[in-house]
């Protein structure tokens, strides 16, 4: 008798509230949501740089927005940092963009 313990915090599922018409429209958005499309703006690429410093301190390499993105991309696909980084540079080449990928170890600082 343990499943009837939780049966009052249960969530049941909902019945669909509306049949599907044309399953060629159905199958082709349900195909539509495995895709993954990333792009670079021309102002990302120019900014992906961090500017010089005027404060005393080390330079940094990779701007905020770097940071940002790689963060971003981190969160919504639940990786460690270093898989992180390693997607970040597979982005970057497929775009064809010439960007230098922050390591694990800046984005652990960074975060």
């Amino acid at each position: 008798m343990p499943f009837k313990a939780n049966a009052s915090r249960r969530h049941d599922i909902p019945k669909q509230r509306h049949r599907v018409r044309s399953w060629a429209e159905y199958d082709t958005g349900l195909r539509a949501r495995g895709s993954l499309t990333v792009w670079f703006t021309p102002e990302a690429v120019t900014h992906w740089r961090a500017e010089t410093r005027t404060t005393p301190g080390g330079q940094r390499l990779y701007s905020d927005l770097a940071i940002t993105t790689a963060l971003s991309l981190r969160a919504v696909f639940r990786l460690p940092l270093r898989q992180t980084e390693g997607l970040v540079g597979s982005i970057v080449r497929l775009v064809g963009v010439e960007l230098a990928v922050p390591d694990h170890s800046t984005l652990s600082r960074r975060a």
